[in-house]
């Protein structure tokens, strides 16, 4: 199972965020608040009531919103572990 990556295209947070995991060839699922509704209601449950992106949730149920890049890169270094 890969990486669920939401965010909009538009977001610096998100597109910070999405230049880390390539570099580092991390697979993910990216989905478009932009295009999916069902989605972008998600988020907003996820971050209580708030559109934050990008939040990212691993495999193992960990979420992120807005991470720094070493918070990032923790959580997919837990993830291969």
């Amino acid at each position: 199972m890969n990486i669920k990556f939401y965010g909009r295209a538009t977001c610096s947070d998100f597109n910070h965020s999405r230049k880390i995991l390539d570099e580092n060839g991390v697979k993910y699922d990216y989905i478009s608040l932009d295009e999916n509704q069902d989605a972008a209601a998600e988020v907003v449950k996820i971050n209580g009531g708030y559109m934050s992106t990008p939040t990212i949730i691993f495999p193992n149920g960990k979420v992120l919103v807005e991470p720094t890049k070493d918070e990032l890169m923790l959580a997919v270094d837990e993830q291969n572990m």
